[in-house]
């Protein structure tokens, strides 16, 4: 299908909104007495004409139903309201002076807004019998099929506040179909992103985080199909939030209806968001797609999205960097990390990243977390020393931080310890044997700001490690009852407004997003942060599995992967050095094992393998990714293509050997079926036959694994 120009119309006269991206089309209609919009079409392009006779079709039929019990038009609003005839989940319930929260609106204007590479549609709604306005906005892009999505809410009064209980960013609508088969992400702490599939059955879905951070258990993002698509072939509708604090995924349905999916910030029973007279509430975004090119395509479409209009510096390579804390703990100091930083770069590590325990008195993990000033005992003259050193090795500087938190043994606790989160007359819940401060306090947002911002620029620091180590409990501010329901929006609003602070101060430093490994990897985050830490499981076996899962929608130019010690601390598992590197080389590679211990010869291989993917990364993290199998069983593999298709990188992988066979020939995707590719320089082969027939990897052993590496010839 032929891309055509992006276009957002609305027209007056029947009240029927058409979005148009390069290969697909979203239609609506407000209705004309209760002005509540109606979902009508998400699919292949359309033309106005259709969206009208979709309009009028859908206003006939829902006029039809018998109105016995239920509301017709449940589960086909565009944004449902909470009240009237609506018996479903609402998008927006809102609790008014008097206790009433039956919510009633009229569209009073629209307006189309024309940006560099974007087209805005915004619908005006005031609510009736109070000054409240609601303003529904929609985005599509000249390069993308991604609808943005958001909301925003202002309060008109000069007097009256309001409680909002629910304002999500949208509801997306997934066609009547005979099927409705959800993909989504799962886990745990060192399991995150597993991917799962399930039936939408009669009722409701929530998938949500209730801990104040994305979390390892839930991923906000869905694809959905009618149970036939493939990784290639197929209608899908998909959808994210992007927001880094808890949030709330609702899909409902009912019996012969469509799906119907609530998307926005907040779970259930937080708590209403007090909204001062004159105040304004802007959700995070919600991101919708349709692709008729199954899963692969529909994770190339996100890919490319968050390349270009998320990702800060997504042209930028990211360098192979060295991460302290598997070879030395707590157990930190000057003379060590120069050891260390001489050996990996003699690996070709581009960048060292000293860990935990330079700061504070932490000498584990009961005690300094707060305490932003060096450790003097362990750097007699500060980081500076340390830093010059690694800088002339050839290499940049990172630093380990988790600024939301603080140890009860710390400086800043005694100090202040009305600034973490806590109930009065309650003894608060120790995890990690820390407290979370609390970032809806203005007053803690700027001390954490000037901490930060006095480490950077009292050193020559390159990359900055952000952690956040354990969820929110004892959601309380004793001094702030009123504000209790806004700390689960201001913590995350918090955290962004330092972090952009930070990098509009230091634009040359970069961040790595993690929390306790994947608890907070979303789209809010990535517009922060120049790569994510996936997992604290680095296991390579797993770590494929939790890969496969991240990369439904996040791109590889995203994903920190390191090569570390075995066995691993997880579950104990030796696995091939080798096959460590081929894994970790899938996304932006990093090592983290202890160099004083390794042979020669493992040196020897790390070099050797280093060098290789600083070869080919161009690919890995610019490419277009394809995965060849699932990541079990006989040999599977993962494949990156450039723009261009003159170059193609393949990793494949064998868990474990059955019998004495070799695995079956491995058909790749992507390349130009017309032209002539030379394999690791030997052999030369059409791309017809590459993608037709496919590679044979030769492959022995249990943990084997190989990498391809294919050049455009004619």
């Amino acid at each position: 299908m032929r891309p055509r120009p992006s276009a957002v119309t609305y027209d007056t006269d029947t009240g029927v909104l058409l979005l148009d991206t390069p290969r697909a089309s979203y239609s609506a209609y407000v209705g004309r007495e209760d002005h509540i919009p109606i979902h009508t079409y998400w699919g292949p392009p359309i033309t106005a004409q259709d969206a009208v006779y979709l309009a009028t079709a859908a206003s006939e039929r829902l006029a039809s139903e018998w109105p016995c019990f239920r509301s017709a038009s449940n589960g086909h609003e565009e944004y449902p309201l909470d009240g009237g005839l609506q018996f479903g989940r609402s998008a927006l319930t809102v609790e008014f002076p008097g206790a009433v929260r039956s919510v009633e609106w009229r569209l009073s204007r629209h307006e189309i807004i024309a940006g560099p590479d974007h087209r805005d549609l915004v619908l005006w709604f005031e609510v009736r019998h109070h000054e409240l306005t609601v303003t529904m906005h929609y985005r599509v892009y000249d390069d993308s099929d991604v609808i943005d999505r958001w909301a925003v809410m202002r309060n008109d009064s000069a007097t009256d506040a309001v409680d909002v209980h629910r304002l999500d960013s949208a509801a997306w609508v997934v066609p009547e179909q005979a099927r409705h088969r959800m993909s989504h992400l799962t886990g745990r702490w060192a399991a995150e992103t597993q991917l799962r599939q399930i039936d939408l059955t009669d009722g409701h879905l929530v998938l949500e985080s209730r801990r104040g951070i994305t979390s390892h258990h839930a991923n906000p993002w869905f694809a959905m199909d009618d149970g036939t698509a493939t990784e290639e072939f197929g209608r899908v509708f998909s959808a994210t939030l992007h927001w880094s604090g808890s949030w709330r995924m609702l899909a409902q349905r009912e019996l012969d209806g469509p799906a119907q999916v609530l998307f926005g910030w907040g779970h259930e029973g937080f708590g209403p968001r007090r909204l001062e007279p004159g105040e304004v509430l802007r959700t995070p975004v919600s991101s919708g797609l349709f692709t008729a090119d199954g899963f692969g395509g529909a994770s190339h479409a996100w890919h490319e999205y968050a390349l270009r209009h998320v990702l800060p510096g997504a042209e930028e390579v990211r360098p192979v960097l060295f991460n302290s804390w598997e070879a030395t703990g707590f157990d930190v100091d000057e003379a060590g990390q120069r050891a260390l930083a001489r050996q990996a770069a003699d690996l070709g590590c581009e960048l060292f990243v000293l860990d935990d325990g330079w700061f504070g008195r932490r000498a584990d993990d009961r005690a300094g977390l707060g305490d932003w000033w060096v450790n003097s005992d362990r750097f007699p003259d500060g980081l500076r020393p340390l830093i010059a050193a690694v800088h002339a090795l050839g290499m940049g500087f990172g630093l380990w931080i988790e600024p939301e938190m603080v140890n009860p043994d710390s400086d800043l606790y005694r100090a202040h310890p009305e600034w973490t989160y806590h109930f009065a007359g309650r003894e608060p819940n120790l995890m990690r044997h820390q407290l979370v401060l609390n970032l809806a306090r203005p007053d803690v947002v700027d001390w954490v700001f000037g901490k930060l911002d006095a480490l950077l620029s009292a050193n020559d620091i390159q990359f900055v490690k952000w952690d956040m180590n354990r969820p929110f409990t004892d959601t309380g501010w004793p001094e702030q009852p009123g504000r209790q329901g806004r700390l689960w929006f201001d913590h995350v609003t918090g955290v962004y407004t330092v972090i952009d602070a930070l990098r509009r101060k230091h634009p040359g430093v970069a961040f790595e997003a993690c929390a306790g490994g994947g608890g907070r990897v979303d789209f809010g985050m990535m517009a922060r942060s120049d790569q994510f830490w996936v997992s604290d499981n680095t296991d390579a076996v797993d770590r494929r599995h939790i890969q496969y899962g991240f990369s439904q929608l996040y791109p590889a130019r995203t994903m920190s992967c390191w090569v570390t010690d075995v066995p691993t601390f997880i579950n104990r598992r030796r696995v091939p050095l080798t096959y460590r590197f081929h894994v970790a080389m899938a996304g932006v590679l990093g090592i983290g094992g202890d160099l004083t211990a390794w042979t020669d010869e493992e040196m020897e291989t790390a070099r050797r393998l280093v060098g290789q993917y600083k070869e080919i990364r161009h690919v890995v993290q610019r490419g277009r990714l394809h995965r060849l199998g699932e990541p079990s069983g006989s040999a599977s593999a993962v494949q990156y293509v450039t723009a261009d298709r003159r170059e193609s990188v393949v990793l494949v992988y064998q868990e474990a050997q059955r019998y004495d066979s070799q695995p079956r020939p491995v058909p790749l995707r992507g390349l130009d079926p017309d032209g002539v590719y030379r394999m690791d320089g030997g052999v030369a082969l059409s791309g017809a036959v590459l993608m037709g027939h496919g590679v044979t990897p030769r492959l022995t052993g249990d943990y084997a694994s190989t990498l391809v590496h294919l050049e455009l010839v004619t």
